[in-house]
């Protein structure tokens, strides 16, 4: 993947989300995109929008930042519009380097979606210098903030974790496509409505059966904290290790921390991320009694053929993982 430097500035390693952002004055940011535009345009990229010419289809294109977000984009869009998604199946989010590709992809889009909520950073900066619409599909979410380390009191991006998130987000990814392609808007609506169902049926069934558990048992305890939303919405209290995935290893006193959270509420089951290291929350279970419940998908779906090819595939994933191991499998 190639990597990009600011003119007269540092060497681009990360840039894609909050945790490893790395600017720090907003005008290195214009630079920035500045100099991706200068890119795109020298790749013969114009940047008013538009079908890109090997689409092989006049469907508007909805350009995502990331593959949860084009999988429920998909399920609103239905077959009147064609998704795509900058980061592939499995990709790391927050560390994610773009490409010139990626640059045209987004000058020859129709409509962009991103997060918003400081997840993508940078992209949202880019989208100010394209003459493309975009959505912030957030947008609507009652925010969480992120409650230590250095990004204390900013929104927490994950957002997206909780299946009555996803509802707002499916519900405004309806009105940027109704916008879009008017004809359709009652299309849209509908299947909006159709998967918000579905995501519901998620959430109730772990509300009830995670009903079971004490008071004292009622906590997710995870590598990082990027349940906070799951957790909020099922009457769970979130504990993790690190507070925002910065990719360094875990400090003893975190560890301690964790651990004696977990002795002094007898937490059944501890789990972790499929994108980082579990060494951390496995010496959690060595010092404690809480087996390892599993490992939680946040960030990416999978690859067609894995574990979690859709968002719906993915919620219901760990909240299986997560009401089974801390019932025991009794709910």
């Amino acid at each position: 993947m190639t990597s990009l430097a600011l003119p007269g500035g540092p060497r681009l390693a990360t840039i894609f989300g909050m945790p490893n952002f790395p600017f720090r004055r907003a005008k290195d940011v214009r630079r920035f995109a500045a100099a991706l535009t200068a890119i795109a345009l020298a790749l013969g990229v114009s940047a008013c929008g538009g079908n890109s010419p090997a689409s092989g289809d006049d469907k508007p294109v909805v350009l995502t930042t990331f593959t949860v977000l084009a999988d429920v984009a998909k399920n609103v869009a239905g077959d009147k519009l064609r998704v795509e998604s900058i980061t592939k199946a499995g990709a790391e989010i927050h560390g994610y380097e773009p490409t010139p590709g990626d640059i045209r992809k987004a000058a020859q889009a129709d409509l962009i979606l991103d997060n918003g909520l400081n997840l993508e950073a940078w992209f949202g900066q880019f989208v100010e210098d394209l003459d493309v619409p975009h959505a912030v599909v957030s947008d609507g979410v009652d925010v969480m903030p992120i409650a230590e380390d250095s990004y204390q009191g900013k929104p927490n991006p994950h957002a997206w974790m909780s299946p009555k998130n996803v509802q707002i987000y499916a519900n405004n990814m309806a009105k940027a496509f109704a916008k879009l392609d008017p004809s359709h808007a009652a299309e849209f609506e509908a299947n909006a409505k159709a998967y918000n169902t579905q995501l519901q049926s998620v959430q109730d069934e772990m509300v009830s059966k995670l009903s079971v558990l004490s008071e004292k048992q009622r906590a997710l305890v995870t590598c990082e904290g990027a349940f906070s939303y799951l957790a909020r919405d099922a009457g769970l209290k979130e504990v993790y290790i690190w507070a925002v995935n910065a990719e360094q290893q875990a400090t003893p006193q975190q560890i301690t921390r964790a651990i004696e959270f977990v002795k002094d509420n007898q937490v059944p089951a501890v789990f972790c991320e499929s994108t980082v290291s579990d060494a951390p929350m496995q010496q959690v279970v060595g010092a404690t009694e809480a087996t390892f419940g599993g490992v939680l998908y946040v960030d990416s779906l999978s690859e067609a053929d894995g574990p979690v090819p859709t968002y719906l595939d993915l919620i219901r994933h760990d909240a299986k993982v997560i009401t089974s191991a801390l019932t025991g499998g009794t709910s």
